[in-house]
């Protein structure tokens, strides 16, 4: 009776063993943690990733499939409004579907796809997730949350800006406008400069320390760099507005601006005799008049036109009007200009120059002036020389016996 006890005895306490030890094994089994939802897996390096508004960001998935099958698997994207642009990208192309190989070739599964999503410009800063899911035909899926935080650091888009976008000048002026391409990503960029100019308009490009034009710029991370652009209009080119957009591109975005110039017209002047020669006679040590026309040819008003010149040594030039205070656009103003050659002065050609210039034009006009000696001296030598002449025939009537 004791031996049956002993033996009922040591039989519950085994099977209280037994179920204890199955408990144990039950609890364990459940754990232990799955990979995913029917043994697909998804992954990337970095799941929270700092950027800016503007930033566009690119997310290398790897694929992990324990089904022991390759999978036919299709991507989706949750949790992000409609201003948020993202995709999947494989083979260059964006993507809906992959194909999950099996464990065995896992390691060909790595950087399969790319999820890129870009950051709205107007994005507040926060947090923001975007939830990724995989999912096969059968039972096998996988999730996979990102979150992109818009810090205070990084709030703002990469920028074209520029000192002065607008300037104004008469045609004929070259512009010039200092800009800056801003490089708020966590990457260096190459950015393409081009510009959209009017027809006739050129427009250059010169990096900061290059010395010649480009077409491209290298802007560092986080980093800026400084571009000369050299607006030149056509050389008629008619008052008024002018706009030029300009661009700098990269693989990400592509950033713009534009700037404007305002032609006031256009500054000419000419200068010519009233009978449109450029040259006239003059006598030695004698005040000649000559008449002269000043022609405002451009399109604006000229304030202040001094009248100069520039003649030989000794000579005295002076202009009845030497200073004109208005001449309108298409107007003409005659003036005497008085010319005296030098007492000193020989019979022939000389050269002389007057000059017409205000603060935004001038023109300097050669003439070519033909001194003469006076008829009187002519009159005089002559019968000089025939005094002589006489007083030596004298001479030789008187003694050319002896």
């Amino acid at each position: 009776m004791t031996t049956s006890k002993h033996i009922s005895g040591a039989h519950a306490l085994a099977l209280s063993a037994c179920v204890g030890a199955f408990t144990l094994l039950s609890a364990t089994c459940l754990a232990t943690p799955a990979l995913a939802a029917g043994g697909l897996e998804m992954s990337t390096d970095y799941t929270g990733i700092t950027a800016k508004p503007g930033d566009t960001l690119n997310f290398s998935l790897d694929f992990t499939n324990q089904t022991g099958a390759g999978l036919n698997t299709s991507l989706s994207a949750s949790g992000l409004d409609d201003s948020w642009k993202g995709y999947f990208e494989g083979n260059n192309k964006e993507v809906s579907n992959v194909f999950v190989k099996s464990g065995a070739v896992a390691d060909s599964n790595d950087g399969l796809v790319t999820y890129s999503v870009t950051v709205p410009d107007d994005a507040q800063k926060g947090s923001y997730n975007v939830l990724l899911h995989a999912a096969s035909a059968g039972e096998a899926s996988s999730d996979l949350q990102l979150t992109i935080n818009v810090s205070d650091e990084t709030t703002g888009t990469n920028q074209l800006t520029t000192t002065y976008p607008e300037q104004q000048g008469a045609s004929g002026t070259t512009f010039t406008f200092n800009s800056t391409v801003q490089n708020n990503s966590s990457g260096a960029q190459t950015y393409s400069l081009a510009a959209d100019a009017p027809t006739g308009w050129t427009v250059s490009f010169k990096p900061s320390g290059a010395s010649n034009a480009a077409s491209s710029v290298d802007v560092d991370a986080h980093g800026s760099q400084s571009v000369t652009v050299t607006v030149t209009p056509p050389d008629k080119v008619a008052a008024g507005d002018y706009e030029i957009p300009i661009t700098a591109t990269s693989s990400a975005q592509s950033l713009s601006q534009t700037l404007k110039v305002t032609i006031t017209g256009t500054y000419k002047i000419d200068l010519t005799t009233t009978d449109v020669t450029l040259s006239f006679d003059a006598n030695v040590n004698k005040k000649q008049s000559v008449p002269i026309t000043v022609t405002n040819s451009g399109n604006i008003d000229l304030n202040n036109v001094n009248l100069t010149t520039t003649a030989p040594s000794g000579w005295t030039i002076e202009f009845s009007e030497s200073t004109i205070d208005t001449l309108a656009a298409g107007e003409k103003k005659d003036v005497v200009m008085y010319v005296t050659p030098s007492k000193d002065a020989m019979s022939g050609d000389y050269a002389m120059t007057v000059s017409a210039q205000n603060e935004d034009t001038s023109l300097d006009q050669s003439f070519r002036v033909t001194v003469k000696t006076s008829t009187l001296w002519g009159v005089v030598g002559i019968l000089i020389i025939a005094a002589v002449i006489c007083g030596l025939g004298e001479v030789f009537h008187k003694y050319g016996r002896h």
